[in-house]
């Protein structure tokens, strides 16, 4: 495992999970619940930035490896995983919304591994809707996470609202991923028998 800056900030995003999880559970009486709010977002915004950190680091200081192209995906899924569930638990995100999010996470990483088996790993490489999935995602757990108003804006309800965005935009991201690896092995069966037609 090599052990360089991007993988540790990868780490410490995995290390940041169960701390903003915690914060919800601590005995009532510690903390306001504002405070409460307000330190689990800070936490999870920071685990956040590592994703984006990380990434950019590994290019940068030309430190990418296949630990770290595992390992990546794996802390952004459990992260995002945990906010939903704790959300869900708060009675402050919809569990059908939060069970599409998390069930096509699952789906297409066990996707994203069986097409980089056959060397089509390319096929289902990021799209613009995941883009845009993530972003309206992310958003969302901020705004539940925080929960109280900001100023005039009800941070509740535009979390729910972009979250059933998020949920909208993943199932159709998940068809349109599925679609691509579906025409790619259709085409490679294709090339197949062709090749062994004229063999």
């Amino acid at each position: 495992m090599p052990l360089n800056l991007p993988n540790i900030l990868t780490w410490l995003r995995i290390a940041l999970i169960p701390l903003f999880v915690a914060v919800f559970y601590l005995p009532d009486g510690w903390l306001p619940k504002h405070s409460l709010n307000l330190i689990a977002t800070a936490l999870f915004a920071l685990a956040a930035a590592t994703d984006w950190l990380d990434g950019w680091l590994a290019r940068q200081l030309d430190q990418t490896s296949a630990f770290g192209a595992f390992l990546d995906p794996v802390a952004d899924k459990l992260m995002v995983a945990a906010a939903l569930i704790v959300l869900v638990d708060l009675d402050r995100a919809g569990i059908a919304a939060s069970v599409i999010i998390i069930g096509r996470e699952i789906a297409i990483s066990a996707l994203r591994e069986w097409m980089a088996k056959v060397g089509r790993a390319h096929s289902v490489a990021v799209s613009f809707f995941g883009k845009v999935k993530t972003t309206a995602q992310m958003a969302a757990i901020l705004l539940l996470l925080y929960h109280d108003p900001i100023g005039g804006l009800d941070a509740q309800w535009l979390g729910r609202w972009l979250l059933d965005i998020a949920a909208f935009l993943t199932l159709w991201s998940m068809l349109h991923y599925l679609w691509l690896a579906w025409r790619e092995l259709r085409d490679r069966t294709i090339d197949g028998t062709h090749a062994g037609a004229g063999g």
